[in-house]
């Protein structure tokens, strides 16, 4: 089995967010990136398959050299070679139609894509993915086996999950369950040694325009000042005369 991994290159939650350019461009100056999290629920589920199935494992990510060291890192952990398209990742459409070519190209079996990446929270991706290669799709996928080509999956639902039985070649929008944090894999030295010399390649993107466009980014309005009332009385006048939420 041939398994592609899309990583998205996000900035880590602990960083400080800036913009410039009157907030028309994302500051990248003092900010930590790292894996998207759901990416990497979905790599550490692509080495079981390695290491149980003898799957071969790649990842793929759209953007400049400076993703390079987040694609070393997956190669550190397992992964056997690493695609990067060399273009910016600035809109959905455009990165499923880069990632679609990767996948026809290299003949993969299955594509573990996260459900979101952390930085837009689109969503988008996975299911234009499927689209545009004819495979089959599960989005917000937390348990996939594999057997030949036969697929069991499941799914989060509102108030539970769906159990669903599928065929290859098949993409899916992973997050965590798929493993679970405790199983997430920290590169060792001699993971870190051998990425070195894993192959890395760089491709040109294919013809494509994106479909929207970032006008400007705007943080969330700071948090109000808070209220300290010892007294229910006063906490129900304040909800119902200045909250107006009773």
């Amino acid at each position: 089995m041939k398994i592609l991994v899309c990583i998205s290159h996000v900035p880590d939650t602990t960083s400080k967010i800036n913009f410039s350019d009157n907030d028309t461009r994302f500051d990248t100056n003092g900010v930590q990136f790292v894996i998207n999290p759901n990416d990497e629920f979905g790599l550490t589920r692509a080495m079981w398959f390695k290491e149980k199935q003898a799957a071969v494992v790649h990842v793929v990510n759209v953007g400049g050299p400076e993703t390079e060291p987040t694609l070393r890192k997956a190669l550190a952990i397992g992964a056997d070679e690493a695609i990067r398209v060399n273009a910016l990742a600035t809109d959905g459409f455009f990165v499923a139609k880069q990632l679609a070519a990767i996948v026809s190209e290299g003949q993969y079996d299955l594509v573990i894509a996260g459900r979101e990446s952390l930085d837009y929270n689109g969503g988008m991706v996975p299911g234009m993915l499927a689209k545009l290669t004819g495979a089959n799709f599960i989005n917000n996928c937390i348990q996939i086996e594999v057997d030949g080509d036969q697929v069991n999956a499941a799914r989060e639902i509102d108030g539970g999950k769906e159990n669903l039985s599928s065929s290859l070649p098949m993409v899916i929008g992973g997050q965590k369950g798929i493993v679970q944090e405790s199983d997430l894999r920290i590169p060792n030295m001699r993971g870190i040694m051998q990425a070195r010399t894993k192959p890395l390649h760089v491709k040109d993107p294919v013809e494509g325009s994106g479909q929207t466009k970032s006008v400007r980014f705007e943080k969330p309005a700071p948090k109000g000042d808070v209220k300290l009332v010892t007294d229910v009385g006063d906490l129900i006048d304040l909800l119902h005369n200045e909250a107006k939420v009773i």
